[in-house]
């Protein structure tokens, strides 16, 4: 398999900036969920991509961690309007589980669906060329369950609600099914420098 940008091992840092309506949570990472936090042990995890795909397919834990490694060192935003700079996660990027089962060219869009059943839709351009990962930790530390550990989907460049926590596998698909929140009014893409909180805006 070719290595592409995204999964050299070498951080990526994104432009610092607070995007509109938004204020610097500073240490603080609130903690926001749709669900009870799930007790999800690492080896009870795994991770699927099917859908419009040529080989659907499935890892587990060690699986997973046995993939090229990665680093995110940038900015991360949620839609109740805080941010958080410097952050610093690793994990897989998102290319390397999309580079084994090769999409097909008619994909558009992904669900990503967690452990618990909370799902979150993303166009499929928003998933490659080295923005987004499978993150299992957190400025060096497996990441805390209540932050979506042992797993949980990262696209730093749209608002959070999009990171999926616990994730569970991403379908692909040639047109959007909104998940949860975009069902319940949020926007369909949820760039936080276009300020799209809501359907409409």
């Amino acid at each position: 398999m070719n290595v592409t940008r995204g999964f050299t091992g070498r951080p990526r840092v994104a432009n610092s900036g607070l995007p509109p309506g938004q204020y610097d949570a500073g240490d603080d990472w609130p903690v926001l969920s749709a669900e009870v936090t799930p007790d999800l042990a690492p080896a009870d995890w795994s991770f699927r991509v099917d859908g419009l795909v040529a080989e659907p397919r499935t890892w587990d834990w060690d699986e997973a961690h046995a993939l090229p490694g990665s680093v995110y060192e940038g900015d991360i935003h949620c839609v109740t309007s805080w941010s958080k700079f410097g952050v610093r996660f690793g994990g897989v990027s998102l290319d390397a589980f999309l580079g084994v089962v090769r999409p097909h060219g008619s994909a558009t869009h992904a669900v990503a669906y967690s452990h618990t059943g909370y799902t979150s839709s993303l166009p499929l351009a928003d998933l490659t060329d080295g923005r987004a990962w499978i993150a299992w930790e957190y400025d060096g530390r497996p990441l805390a369950a209540e932050h979506g550990g042992p797993a949980r989907l990262l696209v730093p460049h749209l608002y959070f609600w999009k990171s999926a926590k616990w994730i569970a596998g991403l379908t692909l698909l040639d047109h959007d099914a909104p998940g949860f929140w975009e069902q319940n009014g949020y926007h369909a893409r949820g760039n936080p420098w276009e300020e799209q909180r809501y359907s409409g805006d």
